[in-house]
Protein backbone atom coordinates (compact mmCIF):
# COMPACT_ATOMS: atom_id res chain seq x y z
CA UNK A 1 0.00 0.00 0.00
CA UNK A 2 1.54 3.37 -1.10
CA UNK A 3 2.23 5.70 1.82
CA UNK A 4 3.56 3.02 4.51
CA UNK A 5 7.48 2.78 3.18
CA UNK A 6 9.08 -0.04 2.04
CA UNK A 7 10.20 -3.33 2.97
CA UNK A 8 13.62 -3.13 4.98
CA UNK A 9 14.52 -7.08 3.40
CA UNK A 10 13.65 -7.02 -0.27
CA UNK A 11 13.11 -2.99 -0.52
CA UNK A 12 9.26 -3.70 -2.21
CA UNK A 13 6.31 -1.02 -1.56
CA UNK A 14 3.93 -3.90 -1.61
CA UNK A 15 2.79 -4.02 1.91
CA UNK A 16 -0.32 -5.03 3.23
CA UNK A 17 -1.80 -5.56 6.29
CA UNK A 18 -2.45 -8.93 7.66
CA UNK A 19 -4.57 -10.23 10.85
CA UNK A 20 -2.56 -12.56 13.24
CA UNK A 21 -3.70 -13.65 16.51
CA UNK A 22 -6.65 -10.86 16.26
CA UNK A 23 -3.94 -8.44 15.71
CA UNK A 24 -3.16 -6.28 12.35
CA UNK A 25 0.76 -7.21 11.25
CA UNK A 26 1.89 -4.37 8.26
CA UNK A 27 3.50 -7.76 5.86
CA UNK A 28 5.43 -7.42 3.12
CA UNK A 29 3.51 -9.74 0.32
CA UNK A 30 6.56 -9.84 -2.20
CA UNK A 31 9.23 -11.70 0.56
CA UNK A 32 6.82 -12.16 3.90
CA UNK A 33 8.68 -9.90 6.41
CA UNK A 34 6.49 -8.64 9.10
CA UNK A 35 7.50 -4.92 9.02
CA UNK A 36 5.37 -3.57 12.07
CA UNK A 37 3.77 -6.12 14.08
CA UNK A 38 0.73 -5.57 16.80
CA UNK A 39 0.78 -5.81 20.43
CA UNK A 40 0.00 -8.88 22.61
CA UNK A 41 -0.66 -9.15 26.39
CA UNK A 42 0.53 -12.58 27.62
CA UNK A 43 0.13 -13.04 31.35
CA UNK A 44 -2.86 -11.64 33.87
CA UNK A 45 -0.40 -8.96 35.58
CA UNK A 46 0.32 -7.73 32.44
CA UNK A 47 -3.36 -7.94 31.49
CA UNK A 48 -3.84 -5.92 35.19
CA UNK A 49 -1.48 -3.29 34.56
CA UNK A 50 -2.58 -2.56 31.34
CA UNK A 51 0.91 -3.07 29.47
CA UNK A 52 1.15 -4.39 26.25
CA UNK A 53 3.93 -6.74 25.04
CA UNK A 54 4.68 -6.89 21.38
CA UNK A 55 4.46 -10.35 19.92
CA UNK A 56 8.28 -11.41 19.82
CA UNK A 57 8.77 -10.89 23.08
CA UNK A 58 5.37 -12.35 24.14
CA UNK A 59 7.25 -15.84 22.23
CA UNK A 60 10.04 -15.47 23.84
CA UNK A 61 11.90 -14.95 20.75
CA UNK A 62 14.25 -12.10 21.80
CA UNK A 63 16.83 -13.19 19.51
CA UNK A 64 17.22 -13.20 15.59
CA UNK A 65 19.57 -15.12 14.16
CA UNK A 66 22.20 -12.62 12.52
CA UNK A 67 22.81 -12.55 8.30
CA UNK A 68 25.73 -14.44 8.74
CA UNK A 69 24.72 -17.71 10.55
CA UNK A 70 21.09 -17.56 8.40
CA UNK A 71 24.08 -17.71 5.35
CA UNK A 72 26.13 -20.63 6.84
CA UNK A 73 22.65 -22.37 7.27
CA UNK A 74 22.28 -22.19 3.74
CA UNK A 75 25.55 -23.20 2.92
CA UNK A 76 25.02 -26.63 5.27
CA UNK A 77 22.14 -27.56 3.33
CA UNK A 78 23.35 -27.10 -0.15
CA UNK A 79 26.45 -28.86 0.74
CA UNK A 80 24.63 -31.86 1.93
CA UNK A 81 22.85 -31.95 -1.13
CA UNK A 82 25.59 -31.55 -3.66
CA UNK A 83 26.81 -34.36 -1.35
CA UNK A 84 23.42 -36.43 -1.54
CA UNK A 85 23.13 -37.01 1.95
CA UNK A 86 20.71 -38.36 4.02
CA UNK A 87 18.03 -35.76 5.59
CA UNK A 88 19.27 -36.77 9.34
CA UNK A 89 22.94 -36.03 8.29
CA UNK A 90 21.64 -32.50 7.28
CA UNK A 91 19.23 -32.06 10.38
CA UNK A 92 22.69 -32.80 12.85
CA UNK A 93 25.21 -30.87 10.86
CA UNK A 94 22.54 -27.86 11.17
CA UNK A 95 22.50 -28.95 14.97
CA UNK A 96 26.60 -28.67 15.23
CA UNK A 97 26.55 -25.56 13.15
CA UNK A 98 24.07 -23.69 15.56
CA UNK A 99 26.26 -24.87 18.55
CA UNK A 100 29.31 -23.78 17.09
CA UNK A 101 28.59 -20.43 16.57
CA UNK A 102 26.68 -19.45 19.86
CA UNK A 103 30.83 -19.70 20.87
CA UNK A 104 32.23 -16.19 20.87
CA UNK A 105 35.41 -17.37 19.15
CA UNK A 106 33.69 -18.86 16.20
CA UNK A 107 30.80 -15.58 16.14
CA UNK A 108 33.89 -13.02 15.77
CA UNK A 109 35.90 -15.28 13.71
CA UNK A 110 36.81 -13.98 10.42
CA UNK A 111 35.02 -15.14 7.24
CA UNK A 112 37.18 -17.67 5.79
CA UNK A 113 36.85 -19.48 9.21
CA UNK A 114 33.04 -19.32 9.63
CA UNK A 115 32.98 -20.63 5.53
CA UNK A 116 35.71 -23.81 6.24
CA UNK A 117 33.02 -24.59 9.78
CA UNK A 118 30.64 -25.36 7.20
CA UNK A 119 32.29 -28.19 6.17
CA UNK A 120 33.33 -28.88 9.52
CA UNK A 121 30.11 -29.75 10.30
CA UNK A 122 29.24 -31.77 7.46
CA UNK A 123 32.66 -33.50 8.38
CA UNK A 124 32.09 -34.26 11.89
CA UNK A 125 28.42 -35.81 10.75
CA UNK A 126 29.58 -38.03 7.91
CA UNK A 127 32.34 -39.85 10.47
CA UNK A 128 29.99 -39.85 12.97
CA UNK A 129 27.95 -42.03 10.73
CA UNK A 130 30.55 -43.78 9.11
CA UNK A 131 29.66 -42.30 5.56
CA UNK A 132 33.23 -42.45 3.85
CA UNK A 133 34.37 -38.22 2.85
CA UNK A 134 37.87 -37.37 3.13
CA UNK A 135 38.39 -33.62 4.56
CA UNK A 136 40.35 -33.30 0.87
CA UNK A 137 36.94 -33.99 -0.81
CA UNK A 138 35.54 -31.43 1.76
CA UNK A 139 38.06 -28.59 0.65
CA UNK A 140 37.73 -29.32 -2.96
CA UNK A 141 34.31 -28.35 -2.88
CA UNK A 142 34.79 -25.35 -0.71
CA UNK A 143 37.84 -24.16 -2.09
CA UNK A 144 38.99 -24.22 1.35
CA UNK A 145 42.53 -24.42 2.56
CA UNK A 146 43.57 -27.45 4.05
CA UNK A 147 45.44 -25.81 6.99
CA UNK A 148 42.87 -24.07 7.70
CA UNK A 149 40.30 -26.52 7.83
CA UNK A 150 42.45 -29.48 10.01
CA UNK A 151 43.01 -26.36 12.44
CA UNK A 152 38.89 -25.48 12.55
CA UNK A 153 37.84 -29.30 12.60
CA UNK A 154 40.07 -30.21 15.52
CA UNK A 155 38.88 -26.70 17.18
CA UNK A 156 35.20 -27.46 16.89
CA UNK A 157 35.84 -30.86 18.00
CA UNK A 158 37.31 -30.20 20.94
CA UNK A 159 35.03 -26.94 21.54
CA UNK A 160 31.78 -29.05 21.34
CA UNK A 161 33.40 -32.03 22.87
CA UNK A 162 32.31 -34.63 20.39
CA UNK A 163 33.70 -38.46 19.90
CA UNK A 164 34.52 -38.76 16.51
CA UNK A 165 35.74 -41.99 14.94
CA UNK A 166 38.48 -42.33 12.48
CA UNK A 167 38.37 -42.82 9.07
CA UNK A 168 37.06 -46.19 8.12
CA UNK A 169 39.54 -47.30 5.37
CA UNK A 170 37.60 -50.18 3.62
CA UNK A 171 34.62 -47.96 3.17
CA UNK A 172 36.24 -45.21 1.20
CA UNK A 173 38.13 -47.67 -0.86
CA UNK A 174 34.73 -49.00 -2.24
CA UNK A 175 33.61 -45.74 -2.83
CA UNK A 176 36.43 -44.57 -4.31
CA UNK A 177 36.91 -47.41 -6.38
CA UNK A 178 33.55 -47.31 -7.90
CA UNK A 179 33.65 -43.60 -9.43
CA UNK A 180 36.35 -45.42 -11.73
CA UNK A 181 34.78 -45.75 -15.14
CA UNK A 182 36.56 -49.09 -16.45
CA UNK A 183 33.77 -51.38 -15.18
CA UNK A 184 31.82 -51.03 -18.78
CA UNK A 185 33.21 -50.48 -22.25
CA UNK A 186 33.12 -47.45 -23.84
CA UNK A 187 34.92 -45.66 -26.81
CA UNK A 188 37.17 -44.23 -24.46
CA UNK A 189 38.10 -47.27 -22.84
CA UNK A 190 39.15 -49.98 -24.87
CA UNK A 191 37.51 -53.87 -24.18
CA UNK A 192 41.32 -54.78 -22.53
CA UNK A 193 40.79 -52.34 -20.25
CA UNK A 194 37.90 -53.02 -18.99
CA UNK A 195 37.99 -54.92 -15.83
CA UNK A 196 35.44 -56.80 -13.70
CA UNK A 197 34.23 -54.42 -10.55
CA UNK A 198 34.65 -56.79 -7.75
CA UNK A 199 37.82 -58.83 -8.67
CA UNK A 200 39.04 -55.10 -9.14
CA UNK A 201 37.79 -54.30 -5.90
CA UNK A 202 39.12 -57.19 -3.78
CA UNK A 203 42.78 -57.07 -5.14
CA UNK A 204 42.83 -52.99 -4.26
CA UNK A 205 41.24 -53.98 -0.64
CA UNK A 206 44.68 -56.32 -0.01
CA UNK A 207 47.37 -53.99 -1.69
CA UNK A 208 45.62 -51.11 0.57
CA UNK A 209 45.75 -53.39 4.16
CA UNK A 210 49.05 -54.28 2.63
CA UNK A 211 49.79 -50.53 2.77
CA UNK A 212 48.45 -49.77 5.68
CA UNK A 213 51.08 -52.94 7.22
CA UNK A 214 53.54 -51.62 5.82
CA UNK A 215 53.00 -47.75 7.43
CA UNK A 216 52.66 -46.37 3.74
CA UNK A 217 49.32 -45.25 5.18
CA UNK A 218 50.08 -43.72 8.20
CA UNK A 219 49.93 -39.69 8.79
CA UNK A 220 49.26 -39.65 4.85
CA UNK A 221 46.41 -38.39 2.79
CA UNK A 222 44.29 -41.51 1.86
CA UNK A 223 43.47 -40.94 -1.67
CA UNK A 224 46.96 -40.87 -3.14
CA UNK A 225 47.40 -44.64 -1.54
CA UNK A 226 44.26 -45.72 -2.76
CA UNK A 227 44.76 -44.41 -6.68
CA UNK A 228 48.68 -46.39 -6.27
CA UNK A 229 46.71 -49.72 -4.83
CA UNK A 230 44.24 -49.26 -7.29
CA UNK A 231 46.41 -49.33 -10.88
CA UNK A 232 48.11 -52.03 -9.60
CA UNK A 233 45.83 -54.21 -8.41
CA UNK A 234 44.02 -52.88 -12.05
CA UNK A 235 47.54 -53.97 -14.04
CA UNK A 236 48.19 -57.48 -12.13
CA UNK A 237 45.08 -58.69 -13.36
CA UNK A 238 45.88 -58.48 -17.12
CA UNK A 239 49.48 -57.51 -17.25
CA UNK A 240 50.47 -58.94 -20.53
CA UNK A 241 47.96 -56.28 -21.98
CA UNK A 242 48.39 -53.44 -19.15
CA UNK A 243 51.81 -52.88 -18.43
CA UNK A 244 52.48 -50.40 -20.80
CA UNK A 245 49.70 -47.98 -19.47
CA UNK A 246 51.21 -45.36 -17.13
CA UNK A 247 49.48 -44.53 -14.30
CA UNK A 248 48.50 -40.91 -15.50
CA UNK A 249 47.02 -42.55 -18.97
CA UNK A 250 45.13 -44.70 -16.09
CA UNK A 251 43.74 -42.28 -14.32
CA UNK A 252 42.94 -40.45 -17.75
CA UNK A 253 41.18 -43.73 -18.32
CA UNK A 254 39.10 -43.88 -15.11
CA UNK A 255 37.89 -40.32 -15.07
CA UNK A 256 39.78 -39.47 -11.99
CA UNK A 257 42.12 -36.80 -10.88
CA UNK A 258 46.03 -37.66 -10.79
CA UNK A 259 46.75 -36.99 -6.71
CA UNK A 260 50.53 -35.20 -6.99
CA UNK A 261 51.80 -37.73 -4.41
CA UNK A 262 49.83 -41.34 -6.00
CA UNK A 263 53.40 -41.96 -8.12
CA UNK A 264 56.04 -41.28 -5.09
CA UNK A 265 53.31 -43.98 -3.20
CA UNK A 266 53.17 -45.98 -5.96
CA UNK A 267 57.61 -46.47 -5.75
CA UNK A 268 57.01 -47.08 -2.37
CA UNK A 269 54.18 -50.10 -2.71
CA UNK A 270 56.65 -51.56 -5.53
CA UNK A 271 59.55 -51.57 -3.02
CA UNK A 272 57.56 -53.32 -0.91
CA UNK A 273 56.35 -55.76 -3.08
CA UNK A 274 59.91 -56.47 -4.14
CA UNK A 275 61.11 -57.09 -0.82
CA UNK A 276 58.54 -59.61 0.20
CA UNK A 277 59.34 -61.11 -3.81
CA UNK A 278 62.97 -61.71 -2.52
CA UNK A 279 61.20 -64.27 0.05
CA UNK A 280 59.78 -66.75 -2.50
CA UNK A 281 61.92 -69.40 -3.74
CA UNK A 282 60.68 -69.31 -7.36
CA UNK A 283 60.70 -65.55 -7.60
CA UNK A 284 64.32 -65.72 -6.49
CA UNK A 285 65.97 -66.50 -9.59
CA UNK A 286 64.01 -64.33 -11.37
CA UNK A 287 64.97 -61.04 -11.09
CA UNK A 288 62.58 -59.28 -11.01
CA UNK A 289 62.21 -55.46 -10.95
CA UNK A 290 59.47 -53.12 -10.15
CA UNK A 291 58.05 -53.77 -13.81
CA UNK A 292 57.81 -57.46 -13.75
CA UNK A 293 56.88 -57.62 -10.06
CA UNK A 294 53.35 -56.68 -11.01
CA UNK A 295 52.81 -60.08 -12.54
CA UNK A 296 53.07 -62.04 -9.25
CA UNK A 297 51.02 -59.68 -6.89
CA UNK A 298 48.49 -62.50 -7.00
CA UNK A 299 51.07 -64.98 -5.43
CA UNK A 300 52.84 -62.28 -3.31
CA UNK A 301 49.40 -61.23 -1.45
CA UNK A 302 48.24 -64.86 -1.23
CA UNK A 303 51.20 -64.86 1.30
CA UNK A 304 50.56 -61.51 2.38
CA UNK A 305 51.38 -61.75 5.90
CA UNK A 306 54.22 -64.16 5.84
CA UNK A 307 55.94 -62.37 3.58
CA UNK A 308 55.99 -59.04 5.26
CA UNK A 309 56.90 -60.97 8.45
CA UNK A 310 59.59 -63.11 7.03
CA UNK A 311 60.84 -59.91 5.11
CA UNK A 312 61.08 -57.16 7.59
CA UNK A 313 61.87 -59.37 10.63
CA UNK A 314 63.75 -62.46 9.87
CA UNK A 315 67.41 -61.89 8.04
CA UNK A 316 70.29 -63.95 8.71
CA UNK A 317 73.60 -62.44 9.30
CA UNK A 318 77.37 -64.40 9.94
CA UNK A 319 79.13 -64.05 13.20
CA UNK A 320 82.17 -64.60 14.48
CA UNK A 321 82.33 -68.61 16.00
CA UNK A 322 83.94 -66.69 19.08
CA UNK A 323 80.76 -64.82 19.75
CA UNK A 324 78.53 -67.81 19.40
CA UNK A 325 80.66 -69.53 22.10
CA UNK A 326 80.11 -66.56 24.42
CA UNK A 327 76.56 -66.32 23.86
CA UNK A 328 76.08 -70.30 25.07
CA UNK A 329 77.97 -68.95 28.20
CA UNK A 330 81.47 -70.16 27.07
CA UNK A 331 84.19 -68.15 25.41
CA UNK A 332 87.24 -68.79 23.80
CA UNK A 333 89.67 -67.83 26.50
CA UNK A 334 87.33 -71.65 28.20
CA UNK A 335 88.41 -73.82 25.61
CA UNK A 336 91.37 -76.23 25.81
CA UNK A 337 94.80 -75.62 24.59
CA UNK A 338 94.39 -77.83 21.92
CA UNK A 339 90.89 -76.36 20.21
CA UNK A 340 92.80 -73.23 19.90
CA UNK A 341 94.53 -73.61 16.65
CA UNK A 342 91.46 -75.16 15.12
CA UNK A 343 89.44 -73.18 12.51
CA UNK A 344 85.57 -73.42 13.15
CA UNK A 345 83.79 -72.54 10.43
CA UNK A 346 80.93 -69.19 10.03
CA UNK A 347 78.14 -69.96 12.52
CA UNK A 348 74.83 -68.02 10.89
CA UNK A 349 72.07 -66.43 13.85
CA UNK A 350 69.43 -64.92 13.44
CA UNK A 351 70.01 -61.43 13.44
CA UNK A 352 68.06 -58.32 14.76
CA UNK A 353 65.27 -57.61 12.84
CA UNK A 354 65.11 -55.59 10.06
CA UNK A 355 63.43 -52.42 11.00
CA UNK A 356 59.44 -51.28 9.74
CA UNK A 357 59.29 -47.57 10.23
CA UNK A 358 57.65 -45.13 8.57
CA UNK A 359 59.14 -43.94 5.24
CA UNK A 360 59.47 -40.28 6.98
CA UNK A 361 61.76 -42.02 8.85
CA UNK A 362 63.72 -44.29 6.92
CA UNK A 363 64.27 -40.99 4.45
CA UNK A 364 63.44 -37.80 6.81
CA UNK A 365 63.60 -34.60 5.39
CA UNK A 366 66.57 -32.78 5.27
CA UNK A 367 66.92 -29.93 7.09
CA UNK A 368 68.89 -26.86 6.92
CA UNK A 369 71.30 -26.08 9.49
CA UNK A 370 71.65 -22.17 9.84
CA UNK A 371 75.27 -21.05 11.36
CA UNK A 372 75.31 -19.00 14.33
CA UNK A 373 76.58 -15.67 13.81
CA UNK A 374 80.29 -15.52 14.62
CA UNK A 375 81.01 -13.19 17.77
CA UNK A 376 83.88 -10.54 16.61
CA UNK A 377 84.23 -9.60 20.69
CA UNK A 378 87.30 -10.48 21.76
CA UNK A 379 86.30 -8.56 25.68
CA UNK A 380 89.64 -6.23 24.97
CA UNK A 381 87.05 -3.71 23.27
CA UNK A 382 87.30 0.19 24.60
CA UNK A 383 83.94 0.97 27.08
CA UNK A 384 82.71 4.05 26.20
CA UNK A 385 81.99 6.69 29.31
CA UNK A 386 78.34 6.28 29.40
CA UNK A 387 78.99 2.08 29.17
CA UNK A 388 81.04 2.02 32.03
CA UNK A 389 78.63 3.87 34.29
CA UNK A 390 76.45 1.14 34.37
CA UNK A 391 79.51 -1.38 35.82
CA UNK A 392 79.85 0.91 38.87
CA UNK A 393 78.56 -0.53 41.59
CA UNK A 394 80.18 0.82 45.16
CA UNK A 395 80.76 4.27 45.92
CA UNK A 396 84.32 3.43 46.60
CA UNK A 397 84.43 2.66 41.98
CA UNK A 398 82.62 5.64 41.41
CA UNK A 399 85.65 7.60 43.25
CA UNK A 400 88.05 5.83 41.80
CA UNK A 401 86.31 6.31 38.01
CA UNK A 402 86.26 9.84 38.68
CA UNK A 403 90.13 10.18 39.67
CA UNK A 404 91.33 8.17 36.98
CA UNK A 405 89.07 10.28 34.52
CA UNK A 406 90.23 13.43 35.96
CA UNK A 407 94.12 12.30 35.61
CA UNK A 408 93.26 11.26 31.98
CA UNK A 409 92.37 14.75 31.27
CA UNK A 410 94.96 16.40 33.19
CA UNK A 411 97.29 14.49 31.08
CA UNK A 412 95.65 15.53 28.01
CA UNK A 413 95.89 19.33 28.81
CA UNK A 414 99.42 19.25 29.58
CA UNK A 415 101.54 20.87 26.33
CA UNK A 416 104.17 18.49 25.02
CA UNK A 417 107.87 19.69 25.19
CA UNK A 418 109.31 20.94 21.49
Amino acid sequence: MPGRGSCPDCGSAELVEDSHYSQNQLVCSDCGCVVTEGVLTTTFSDEGNLREVTYSRSTGENEQVSRSEQRGLRRVRDLCRVLQLPPTFEDTAIAYYQQAYQHAGIRTARLQKKEVLVGCCVLITCRQRNWPLTMGTICTLLYADLDVFSGTYMQIVKLLGLDVPSLCLVDLVKTYCSSFKLFEASPSVPAKYVEDKEKMLSRTLQLVELADETWLVTGRHPLPVITAATFLAWQSLRPSDRLTCSLARFCKLANVDLPYPASSRLQELLAVLLRMAEQLAWLQVLKLDKRSVVKHIGDLLQHRHMLVRKAFRDGTAEMDPGEELQGQGQGPEEEDVGSSSLELPAVKRPASPALLLPPCMLKPPKRVCSTPPVSTVTGDEDISDSEIEQYLRTPQEVRDFQKAQAARQAAQSVPNPP
